[in-house]
């Protein structure tokens, strides 16, 4: 039996996707904030899900609960990071940068390093994280959501090559989200808003095809293209 650990199932996209993996043989530790939303997931399947509540911004504590989930588990196969937060901030509240920047920079950088060092001891693993299309360019309305976001790319990026210097079967896959309709789609005029479990089944594709980047949906690939190219004079009067 496989296992994984998921970071962030108590909703959204992170939930989804322990009941998709749950339905695919793996036996899944699940984490989060909210202790009682992950007692009520493990009630869904008996036996498949061990649950272990923390909060990533709290450094120590989350590489301490990982150990132990780990044991509990029995070995780890695959390692999901899906938690991360960002708000609508034009008016630059210095405490909504600081809570993003602590949970998905620092916590994130500390779950990411805690599992690729894992699997390269273990001499083979797979990591995922949930960045999202935001991190392609700055945004005036969410500065620090989209700089984070950009950070995780990157970051991901550098363990992908990391990976590939050391020759070991350490896959390292970076999911990129548009719209999907969960807490953390803010703002008005959204379009093409996924649902979750479409979002999940994709990003489960992806994952079994170890893909390096993959967006979620597929067609916010073109989106992805075309906000690349979009000069930094128009797009700094967007």
């Amino acid at each position: 039996m496989k296992k994984a650990i998921i970071i962030g199932a108590t909703s959204g996209i992170g939930k989804e996707l322990a009941i998709i993996l749950a339905e695919n043989g793996y036996l899944v530790g699940i984490t989060g904030r909210r202790n009682e939303l992950l007692e009520d997931l493990k009630k869904k399947r008996t036996g498949a899900f061990i649950t272990s509540s923390f909060d990533i911004a709290d450094i120590k504590t989350a590489i301490e609960k990982l150990n132990e989930l780990t044991i509990q588990l029995n070995g780890l196969d695959l390692l999901i990071i899906s938690s991360g937060t960002g708000d609508i901030n034009e008016e630059l509240n210095f405490e909504i940068e600081k809570r993003t920047i602590d949970i998905n920079v620092s916590g994130f950088t500390n779950i990411a390093d805690w599992g690729f060092n894992y699997f390269q001891k273990q001499k083979s693993g797979h990591l995922v994280a949930i960045s999202s299309l935001a991190g392609l360019r700055g945004s005036r309305h969410a500065p620090s959501y989209n700089a984070t976001k950009s950070y995780q790319i990157n970051y991901l990026e550098g363990l992908r090559q990391k990976s590939a210097s050391l020759r070991l079967p350490i896959f390292v896959t970076d999911i990129r989200p548009g719209f999907v309709d969960t807490n953390m789609a803010k703002g008005e005029g959204l379009f093409w808003v996924s649902t979750v479990e479409k979002a999940a089944k994709q990003i489960f594709t992806a994952i079994k095809k170890r893909k390096n980047v993959a967006y979620i949906t597929k067609r916010w690939r073109f989106i992805a293209i075309i906000i690349k190219q979009i000069p930094g004079f128009i797009y700094n009067r967007m």
